[in-house]
């Protein structure tokens, strides 16, 4: 992974996060209201603000977000049926935990679908595009520099979402955000634990492969990639 000297990107990188931020703003304006919810609350476990077996009751929610009960309870339904989020009873709801079997499926099923998403894609993204997710990258690289873990979380998102957007696929990507939304609280655990410095990625090597029209390259940069997560996950619970 390559990154850019702060003192000859910050102004850049400022500009590039104002104008992202701004992006999903106006986005989020045109969704209907239990979207939104929907969103926020996903967003909480996507990027492991909610720990694994962390209850939380929905009228706290509902208190958190400022929204009426319907477009939580509505927002919990759907995450639920993901497999984001467990009932527990009493109005509780909270992330699943992990356990080694259920990762290594979770492991198979990223490893089989993440790489293909990224070889539909790589056949027909176009140079603009490509210049998009370097900039993304450029984000993620700044983060981590910065030890931003939530930073880090949602670019690194940002930057997988927007390539896997391009295979338009209509099966692979649903399947692929869902396993993230299992995946997510878990890994936010390990950035805590060992920092963003710890982390390390093939985005340059995807963003290459790209660049050269290369689909099965990128296929397996983005293989390696999500891989280096795995194996850091694999140490520090002793899973094989």
């Amino acid at each position: 992974m390559c990154r850019l000297p702060a003192s000859s990107t910050g102004i850049t990188l400022h500009k590039m996060a104002l104008m992202s931020a701004q992006k999903k703003s106006a986005v989020k304006a045109n969704l209907p209201a239990h979207e939104v919810v929907y969103r926020k609350i996903r967003d909480k476990v996507l990027f492991g603000k909610l720990k694994p077996g962390q209850a939380v009751t929905i009228q706290g929610l509902v208190d958190e977000i400022q929204v009426s009960m319907t477009p939580v309870r509505e927002a919990i339904r759907r995450l639920t049926a993901e497999g984001a989020l467990v009932n527990q009873g009493n109005r509780r709801v909270s992330v699943p935990q992990m356990g080694a079997g259920r990762f290594a499926e979770l492991v198979f099923a990223r490893q089989s679908i993440e790489p293909e998403l990224a070889r539909l894609a790589a056949r027909v993204i176009k140079d603009k595009e490509i210049d998009e997710l370097a900039g993304i990258d450029q984000r993620v690289n700044a983060a981590m520099d910065a030890g931003d873990v939530s930073g880090y979380m949602q670019e690194n998102h940002s930057f997988h979402f927007t390539l896997y957007a391009h295979a338009d696929s209509e099966i692979l990507l649903p399947l692929a955000e869902t396993l993230w939304l299992r995946y997510g609280p878990l890994y936010r655990i390990i950035c805590g634990k060992y920092g963003t410095g710890s982390m390390v990625d093939q985005h340059e090597e995807t963003l290459q492969a790209l660049r050269d029209r290369d689909a099965d390259a990128a296929a397996q940069a983005i293989l390696n990639d999500i891989e280096q997560g795995f194996e850091i996950v694999r140490t520090d619970y002793g899973w094989s």
